[in-house]
């Protein structure tokens, strides 16, 4: 490994942190290939989002889940205006190269956000200061470590439309979102948190339903 995930090691166990850092076989630079490499749910990996403060320049920490995007409207109104932050920023303010960034062990020690949707799971992965390197810990553990605020801090889930719906008649399913027509009808009166469970199940649906017949004219 490097300095960054002995840093981050140590640093883990100097606090009491029972699960101590491993290193995954391939590399896991982003969300999505951290999930695959342990197996887990994209939403349960913890990533690590750093912006430029522009008042002052200082490294604004957003920790969020996954599977969904920073606003950064959001993180602006909590922190004031943000700017962004390059490769060489990062690595002078945290210590370690994007693709790699943890939540604790930085060597200046960053605004901190929490993103509140990593609360949806009891256990989360977070990058270790290297590409390879992961650890398990608890969003609340990872809140009282870091010492950072929980906030709202990620964009609200879009309508999965990409057209107007067209409802197969043999599935009941709309083929271009894969929803019913009950689903499409409740969509505005739902809030995230029932969006992203839906979501979840659309997904399935579009793996049950890879194609459908055309429709008669």
């Amino acid at each position: 490994m490097n300095d960054g995930f002995e840093r981050v090691t140590d640093w883990l166990e100097a606090h009491g942190h029972v699960h101590k850092p491993i290193a995954l076989p391939v590399a896991a630079r982003t969300a999505r290939e951290a999930a695959d490499g342990l197996g887990v749910q994209l939403g349960q990996i913890a990533k690590s989002v750093i912006f430029r403060r522009v008042v002052d320049d200082a490294a604004v920490l957003v920790v969020t889940s996954g599977d969904q995007r920073v606003d950064e409207h959001k993180v602006s109104a909590i922190t004031g205006p943000l700017g962004r932050a390059d490769a060489a920023f990062v690595k002078e303010r945290s210590g370690f190269s994007i693709g790699g960034v943890s939540p604790v062990a930085h060597l200046h020690r960053p605004v901190t956000l929490i993103d509140r949707e990593l609360f949806r799971f009891d256990v989360v992965w977070a990058a270790a200061g290297h590409p390879n390197g992961v650890f398990a810990v608890a969003p609340q553990q990872l809140a009282a470590m870091t010492d950072a605020p929980v906030a709202d801090v990620v964009q609200s889930v879009m309508s999965p439309c990409t057209d107007v719906c067209k409802i197969d008649p043999g599935s009941g399913l709309c083929r271009g979102c894969y929803r019913t027509r009950d689903e499409i009808a409740s969509w505005s009166k739902i809030d995230d948190h029932a969006r992203r469970a839906l979501l979840v199940v659309l997904d399935t649906r579009k793996r049950e339903h890879p194609g459908f017949p055309p429709l008669s004219a």
